[in-house]
């Protein structure tokens, strides 16, 4: 059996996943990161985008949507706190598509710096979540 490390994926509305991986991978502040058990303390903010979780036994990776939040390492465990955590099998391509779509219009419609910063944000979000969903689509 493999060495495994447990995961515990959670946003401010529920627990998305907890079990054990082989390995987990998500985007970090700094670039993709991949984490196997054993690995080094960490503590980092992620980006927007996929964490990809490997079960034991289980032929596709679990996939879940975050749009940002920290993460925790720690040898034998792993924390990813997310602002907003979404299921793989739960995005829904055509609200994204559709909010994307509002958030080019607000970006339009911006009057000020900070407006236009919140908007830029939340495209960038919507971005990474069309491109976990196409990710999902491929498998």
């Amino acid at each position: 059996m493999a060495a495994t490390i447990h995961v515990d994926v959670v946003s401010a509305e529920q627990q998305i996943f907890s079990g054990e991986a082989e390995f987990v991978a998500l985007p970090g502040e700094a670039g993709e990161l991949g984490i196997y058990p054993r690995h080094t303390p960490l503590i980092t903010r992620i980006k927007p985008g996929a964490v990809r979780i490997k079960v034991p036994g289980q032929a596709d990776e679990e996939l879940v949507f975050v749009a940002g939040g920290i993460l925790e390492v720690q040898p034998t465990m792993v924390t990813v706190l997310a602002d907003t955590a979404i299921r793989g099998h739960d995005l829904d391509e055509a609200k994204a598509n559709e909010a994307l779509k509002r958030a080019e219009e607000a970006r339009r419609s911006a009057k000020d710096k900070a407006e236009i910063a919140t908007v830029e944000g939340e495209l960038a979000m919507l971005a990474a979540q069309l491109a976990a969903i196409r990710k999902l689509r491929k498998r």
